[in-house]
C-alpha cells in the first residue's frame, strides 16, 4: 500500500476540530483520509466529537449523552462551526474515511447509517474499544476495521486478530521494529499517531509504517507527498 496520510479530527491544529470546516480543509490539502470521532446524542444522533463531553470543544456544557441534537446544534464548535452529525461529514467530503468509535453503543447506530448509505467501503470503522470493533465485525463483517492503541503489549496482535482488524493505528512513541515486524508477519498494516513534526515522520519512514495520522497540513498533503517521495 502506498504511504497513507490521515488527517486527525481533520486538521485540527489549524481548524476547530472535528467540524466541517477541519475536514474539508483536509481534504483540500490532499490528505488521503480523515479522522473523526463518534458519539451518541440524547436522540441517538450520531455526532461528531472527541469527548463525552462538549465543554473544551465547544461554547457549551455537558455530556453529549444528555443533550439532544438540537440542543448540540446551537453550540460554536469554533470559529462559527456548528458540531455536525456523521451524515453530514459523508455528504461533505469525497474520500475516504476513519470514523472512531468513542461511545460503544454508537456501534450498531453506525452500522445501519453505512448499510443504508452504501458507504461500507468508504469508511474504515476505528476505535480502542474491542466490543465496538466486534460489534461492527458481526454487523458488517465487509467493513475495514482498524484497532486503536497506546497499550502496546504482548497481547496487541492477537487483540487485532481477534476483532478482524486489518490494520493497527498506534501511538508512535511507543512503536518498535519489533512490534511492526510482528504486525506484519500476521498481515497487520501499522500506522502512527501523531506525527506533527519532520523528526517524526522521518521515524514512522524509519520504521516501515504504512502511513501516519496528523494535526497539522505542514507536513501532509502535497508537502507530505514531496517528503514522502510521492511526487
Amino acid at each position: 500500500m502506498n504511504f497513507l496520510t490521515v488527517g486527525h479530527r481533520g486538521v485540527m491544529g489549524v481548524e476547530p476540530e472535528n467540524t466541517l470546516r477541519s475536514f474539508l480543509r483536509a481534504e483540500g490539502e490532499g490528505l488521503d483520509q480523515i479522522e473523526l470521532d463518534l458519539h451518541l446524542s440524547k436522540d441517538g444522533a450520531l455526532v461528531v466529537m472527541h469527548d463525552a463531553e462538549v465543554d473544551r470543544t465547544t461554547d457549551g456544557t455537558g455530556r453529549i449523552g444528555d443533550l439532544t441534537l438540537d440542543a448540540l446544534r446551537e453550540l460554536d464548535a469554533g470559529q462559527g462551526e456548528r458540531v455536525p452529525v456523521f451524515e453530514e461529514v459523508l455528504n461533505a467530503v469525497t474520500g475516504p474515511i476513519q470514523a472512531e468509535i468513542k461511545d460503544v453503543a454508537a456501534a450498531q447506530v453506525l452500522a445501519e447509517v453505512l448499510r443504508e448509505r452504501d458507504e461500507v467501503g468508504r469508511v474504515s470503522v476505528i476505535s480502542f474499544h474491542d466490543e465496538a470493533l466486534r460489534a461492527i465485525r458481526e454487523l458488517l463483517p465487509q467493513s475495514h476495521r482498524v484497532l486503536v492503541a497506546s497499550e502496546l503489549g504482548r497481547d496487541l496482535v492477537p487483540r487485532a486478530l481477534a476483532v478482524g482488524a486489518r490494520m493497527v493505528s498506534l501511538e508512535l512513541p511507543h512503536l518498535s521494529l519489533d512490534l511492526v515486524r510482528r504486525c506484519r508477519d500476521v498481515g497487520l498494516a501499522v500506522i502512527a499517531w501523531t506525527v506533527n513534526t519532520r523528526q517524526e515522520l522521518d521515524l514512522a519512514h524509519a520504521l516501515g509504517l504504512d502511513g501516519i495520522v496528523t494535526d497539522l497540513p505542514s507536513i501532509d498533503g502535497r508537502a507530505m507527498r514531496r517528503i514522502a517521495g510521492r511526487a
